[in-house]
């Protein structure tokens, strides 16, 4: 037997045990299926394919298990609101995180996720920024460590041009998780907007760092350079801006 036909054989017989066993609901079996699948053939489209399925079927079933052995448990009431969210249904989603929140004031991370809801929503009404930045505060009442509470308060200030609020709060972001690529963004671009040049360059460069294929990433610490006579290192910044934002669908810095 070729190569080739062992490899095919191999690759038809873990997709048919994924269908067998997920048939039969005997989810350890599948997993293994799928891990094996995934191990031989990492870069196959069918085998991808497949496993994409799989995965969403187990995860559809154990959503049910959650459903029907613990239905009034927090964790249902949030993986239902999350489920009417992605589907748009804005005002149900809303009421399941409101009614979690009645039950348990204290609860870590509803507050947020209610806050980026109304946010999110089209027809949460004019005074919707308001309403959000009081759950994301009461957030980081409950959780300090919770990095997009901080951010998306850091955006809301930024929309308010509130500049020294701003940076306060992305900075606190990127304290909380230093991998917050977009919280150095901010931060950068906050200081930039008061004039403040030198103070703006290291949070761009750890920006530069975390996401180097952002155009707009570029433009800002090209500005900052330039504003505080690295002409040289401003050049290149630029460069790298000009042939990022010329290539294919991406898009120039307002």
């Amino acid at each position: 037997m070729s190569s080739h036909v062992a490899s095919t054989t191999r690759k038809e017989a873990g997709v048919a045990g994924v269908r067998c066993s997920l048939a039969v609901d005997d989810r350890d079996a599948s997993l293994d299926f799928i891990h094996a699948l995934h191990r031989q053939f990492p870069q196959d489209p069918d085998v991808l394919f497949v496993i994409v399925h799989a995965y969403s079927d187990l995860s559809t079933r154990t959503a049910q298990d959650l459903g029907r052995t613990a239905p009034e448990s927090f964790a249902a009431h949030k993986l239902n609101a999350e489920a009417l969210e992605m589907q748009g249904r804005w005002e149900p989603a809303q009421l399941e995180y409101e009614g979690m929140i009645q039950k348990d004031p204290n609860a870590r991370g509803i507050h947020f996720l209610l806050g980026r809801l109304l946010l999110s929503r089209p027809d949460a009404g004019p005074d919707a920024p308001a309403r959000a930045k009081q759950e994301f505060l009461k957030e980081i009442e409950i959780d300090p460590n919770n990095a997009g509470a901080h951010y998306i308060l850091g955006e809301l200030a930024r929309h308010d041009e509130k500049w020294d609020e701003a940076i306060l709060r992305f900075s606190q972001a990127t304290k909380v998780d230093p991998s917050f690529a977009d919280a150095y963004l901010g931060w950068g671009v906050s200081l930039l907007t008061l004039k403040k040049y030198e103070e703006a360059i290291p949070p761009l460069r750890t920006a530069e760092h975390l996401m180097p294929a952002n155009p707009e990433v570029h433009h800002s610490l090209a500005t900052a350079l330039a504003r505080s006579g690295h002409k040289k290192e401003a050049e290149k910044e630029f460069a790298i801006h000009r042939s990022l934002s010329s290539a294919p669908g991406s898009e120039k810095p307002e």
